[in-house]
């Protein structure tokens, strides 16, 4: 893990990167602030319910600028170092070694993920001894499921390689390049649609996690009460919109003309995408609690991902509830 003086020297590559893939949502109202949100991964289907709720806000005089960086660990490097406002991920690792000082304050999604394996290669957990994997990222979700189940099932991995963007891993499953990994619901359904029987999804026990939050320094998520307020309350708006109604999705992307470029097999597969997210639980209405967190601190512990004792973890340490709460007693809890 890099120290917080490497971090901030980063800022000015990172600087650079940000220019990349920038998009940028007009507010349509009162100007209420700008906030410059930082993905560490590519821009896909999965991120229209995102990019819904922007819209949402911008109508409401919140601007939102968005950039996507080549991993999680430069879009935590943008935040720390103020290249960025709002990251997206769970940076417990950071929060905890580096003592960087964010928190994260809005719960986007749960741990719902699909090890893989080429199965003309491997067959079960126990053949992945000495095996290469990929990972979203260093200090994800995806590297805490299959570090986790290492430890469960007694094996040592080769070598654990980080690969941003669930469709670009399983693209390079289709390809050959890679032949061990974990992808969201999504690419396993583009697997088994594109190679019947060529791969095997590997068995994992019920997981209660956080996969992606929002997270941001606090003194800036303070000096910016009132826009970040109306950028968490147009998430669980449109969280909730989806989960009572999932087809939804294509209209609302429509309406708000929601990444007009992304590839027709997305824009086909979005509302079964998002259907099966629905039942699958991905996500969630309320936006994170103190228990969610203390559930994210069980199996953060337990993947190695978090040092220490999970009952003495304090949750203001990692999280800021404020704004969440907040929406809560505004819209009511779900």
């Amino acid at each position: 893990m890099q120290s917080f003086a490497k971090v901030k020297r980063a800022g000015t590559a990172v600087a650079v990167a940000l220019v990349m893939g920038f998009t940028a949502v007009p507010a349509m109202a009162q100007d209420k602030g700008t906030m410059r949100v930082a993905f560490g991964d590519v821009p896909g289907g999965e991120m229209v319910n995102f990019m819904i709720a922007v819209a949402r806000a911008a109508e409401r005089g919140v601007s939102v600028e968005t950039s996507y960086l080549q991993s999680e660990d430069l879009a935590a490097q943008a935040i720390v170092s103020g290249q960025a406002d709002i990251g997206v991920g769970t940076p417990y690792a950071l929060i905890q070694k580096v003592k960087a000082p964010i928190r994260m304050f809005y719960q986007l999604s749960m741990l719902r993920f699909y090890p893989v394996v080429n199965g003309e290669k491997y067959k079960s957990w126990k053949d992945l001894d000495g095996a290469d994997v990929a990972v979203h990222g260093r200090g994800s979700g995806t590297e805490a499921i299959m570090q986790l189940m290492a430890k469960e099932n007694g094996v040592s991995y080769n070598s654990v390689s980080y690969v941003p963007g669930s469709g670009v891993r399983a693209g390079a499953l289709l390809q050959d390049r890679i032949t061990a990994s974990i992808v969201d619901y999504e690419r396993s359904r583009l697997l088994e649609r594109e190679a019947p029987g060529k791969f095997v999804f590997l068995p994992l026990p019920d997981i209660k996690a956080t996969d992606e939050a929002l997270y941001a320094n606090k003194n800036w998520l303070e000096s910016e009460k009132e826009a970040v307020a109306i950028l968490v309350e147009e998430l669980i708006k449109t969280w909730r919109e989806i989960n009572d109604d999932p087809a939804s999705i294509e209209a609302l992307r429509a309406k708000y003309n929601v990444l007009p470029d992304i590839e027709k097999i997305e824009v086909d597969e979005l509302v079964p995408s998002f259907t099966q997210g629905v039942e699958i639980d991905l996500y969630p209405d309320n936006g994170g609690s103190a228990d969610s967190v203390k559930e994210d601190f069980a199996f953060f512990t337990t993947s190695g991902s978090l040092d220490g004792n999970a009952e003495e973890l304090k949750v203001e340490d990692y999280w800021y509830l404020d704004p969440v709460d907040a929406a809560l007693a505004k819209l009511g809890k779900k």
